[in-house]
Order: C-alpha cells, then structure tokens, then sequence
C-alpha cells in the first residue's frame, strides 16, 4: 500500500440544516480524495460563518473563540493521522475519524466480515456452499498479500478499484496444484460471494457505501448438458457386475424421473410420499438449499427405485429412503458408469437435474411453468435455461405437422417460397 497521502481537513456548517438561523458545525477530513465528515455538536449562527475559508469571521470575539476551538479540532485530527502512520496502519478517513471518536479498536475489516459471515452462516447455508466461501476468502487473502502486502483491508478503504483489481487477480491466477484456471462464471462467483458480504456489512452498518453499487457481474450463458433419451435408456438398461455401480445408477436415474438433487434424495424420507390429489403417489419436500416446497408426482420408474431400496437394511438403519453415499463418491462412480455405457459427456449427478427438465419433461410437452414448479425453482427465468429444449420440440412437432399437411395437399408442397 501507499505510504504517502494527501491529508486534509476542513470546517463547514451544513446550511441546509439550518433552523432559527443556525447550522450544525462538521469536521470533513481528506485522504486521496476519500473523505469522512464528523458532527462537532455544536450549531453555529450562519451569519458568523465564513464559507470560503470554512472559518468563522473574526470582527467578533465569538467567531474568535469559534476558530481557536477549530484549530484545536485540526490538531486533534492531525495527531490521528500521525498515529495511524507510525503504528504503520491503514490510513483513511474513517480511520482518522474512528480515532478521533475513541472508536479505532471497533474498525471493521474484511476478514473479520468473512470470519463472521462463515461463522453466522454456519447453520444457515449447505456444507457444499460455505466450502465455496472458504475457496473465495482464500483468494482475497491471497490477493491481499501479492497485491497489497498486507494481511488485512479495512472495509471503509474498499472501493470500486479494489473489486477491479481483485477479478484481474481471479483471471490471471494460476494455481500450483490440480485445479484448473478459473474461467469466467467462476471468477464471477467468487465476486457474487463477496458481494453478498459486503451487502451484510452495509446492513450492520460497518460500511456506509456499497463499492458494488456501480460494479455490474457479467456472467456467460452456459449451454446445460443432459442426457438424451438414448443415453438414458442405455444407462437404465445396463447390468453392472460391480454392485455399487448399480446402486448409483439407481440413484441418478432416480433424480432423472424426479429432479430431486443429490442432498434432497440423501434426506429423503418414505413420510415424504404421500397420495397426490389425484390419487397416485406424490413426492412432497423441501429443497434444502432453498427450503421451497416442492411437490413432485411419482412416475412408475422412480416408484420402482424407491420399492428397490427401502427395505435396505442402510435405508432402515438410517430411516431414509435410500442408504447414504457421499456426493464425492458418487460423481466419482458415475465417470465409470459413463465410461462403461460409451457415453461422452462428463456425467455429474446434478446433470440428472437437467435431464428431468430436459428430456423427461420439457421434451415430452410438460408445461414450462409446471418443470419451474417441480424443480422448485422461484422464478420461471431460472427454468427458462433449458427453453433450447421447447424450440426442439416445436421443430419436431412442426415437422410432423408438415408431413400431415403434406398428405393432405399434396399440391402445397411444390409450390416455391
């Protein structure tokens, strides 16, 4: 960080306060162009008061008394400033100020946001989310030692520079280890993240400006991978040797027919099953990242599943429905079940998710809005994503359409556009 700044303090009177002739009295301190203003509790008569030297005029023994008091308040202000450059901190103008008002110990920074956004969204966010913000809060202590050199930012000092300078390191970080180069969506996330954090700051008030108000996240479209209705029928009908591969077949083909994801299958239990007002069996939960309700009728496949499995001793001991497997593991299986049914696509359990929006549903003419309900989705933009589907659908139906209209007149069909 910078070790020269330019300091300044200045006295006004807010005029547009103004009652019965007087004006509250402020301190406005300046360092590179960022400032604080501190109350002076004191209310001044704005005819005594000088506005271009933000002084009092001194024809009258009060305005004398009046910048005697001010330049007490500069020096106080000037031994802040001093202080904060010998004990080598951060210098702002909050920092000056929290001085000044005996709150220097009560500065908020960003770690201390990050430890208390984790700590406070412990029992709130999924295992699998807060991992994500750990990842994201060692890229900013990484990014505050190699840009920074320093282990720590105050919040007040954060602005619109820091978070440009912060998604350059996320897109020119090159890791030593296994992982990957972040690419666009990712280092977008990580900015979202701590976006969330600062907007947690704000509403405790440990920073009074948002430095994301004018920072706009520019995330890619991404195409969603999904199983066809071919790679589909070819991993429901293949026999593994190996027992455990069955099992998690059983498991993904299961979200395929439902769009459960991994931790609601894991959590399902049989109360969960219930008679649907048409009288078959329905699936009724919650999402567990979103806690939305989600009610979902049982097809003759996925019933099939559930009967396999709840009389499992694993399922009895642990009273779900199906015994439990990490999600690691299961991902982990999956790439041999791909390997085994010739199926070139990077096969995750989430892509089940997609699969049921895509191929069991959408592609089969299940209204949109009625997907976007069962996928437990909040908003139809959300289920919007898999819309490619719909526009296959109506070019196959219109296909068929032609090939009616085609037997019907014939005469139309050889007539040039």
């Amino acid at each position: 960080m910078k070790n020269e700044h330019t300091f300044g303090i200045h006295f006004l009177l807010k005029i547009s306060k103004a009652r019965n002739g007087k004006a509250p009295l402020f301190a406005r301190i300046t360092v590179n162009k960022s400032r604080a203003e501190i109350s002076l509790k004191s209310l001044v008569a704005v005819q005594l008061w000088d506005t271009v030297r933000g002084a009092a005029k001194t024809k009258q023994e009060e305005g004398r008394q009046l910048n005697h008091y001010l330049e007490q308040i500069r020096a106080q202000l000037v031994d802040c400033y001093r202080q904060l450059q010998l004990e080598r901190k951060i210098i702002s103008p909050e920092a000056v100020k929290n001085i000044f008002l005996g709150n220097g110990k009560k500065d908020h920074t960003l770690c201390i946001l990050v430890e208390y956004h984790n700590q406070h969204m412990k029992s709130i966010l999924a295992h699998g989310t807060l991992k994500n913000y750990f990842t994201t809060s060692k890229y900013l202590k990484l990014f505050l030692k190699e840009h920074h050199k320093t282990n720590d930012f105050y919040l007040v000092d954060l602005n619109y520079q820091f978070i440009s300078g912060f998604e350059i390191f996320l897109r020119q970080h090159e890791p030593t280890d296994h992982q990957k180069s972040l690419q666009n969506n990712g280092v977008m996330k990580h900015l979202e993240r701590l976006r969330k954090m600062i907007r947690l700051a704000v509403k405790m008030e440990w920073i009074a400006k948002n430095p994301f108000e004018h920072y706009p996240l520019k995330f890619v479209k991404v195409e969603r991978d999904y199983l066809d209705a071919e790679e589909l029928t070819a991993i429901e009908n293949k026999v593994f040797s190996i027992e455990r591969l069955n099992w998690v077949r059983d498991l993904f083909v299961f979200s395929c027919y439902t769009g459960l994801a991994y931790i609601d299958i894991m959590q399902l239990r049989l109360s969960n099953i219930l008679r649907g007002i048409d009288g078959d069996y329905w699936l009724m939960t919650s999402r567990q990242k979103t806690n939305i309700v989600v009610k979902v009728p049982l097809l003759p496949k996925a019933i099939a599943i559930i009967n396999k499995y709840k009389e499992h001793p694993r399922s009895i001991a642990n009273e779900s429905v199906f015994p439990k497997i990490s999600n690691q593991k299961l991902n982990s299986y999956l790439k041999e079940i791909a390997d085994l049914c010739s199926i070139d696509k990077h096969l995750t359990f989430h892509l089940a998710r997609h699969t049921f929006a895509t191929t069991v549903t959408l592609s089969n003419g299940v209204p949109i809005e009625s997907v976007s309900k069962m996928l437990g989705h909040t908003k139809i933009a959300t289920t919007q994503i898999y819309a490619r589907v719909v526009e296959r659908k109506l070019g196959e139906d219109m296909k068929q359409l032609k090939e009616k209209l085609s037997v019907v007149q014939p005469d139309l069909q050889t007539r040039a556009l």
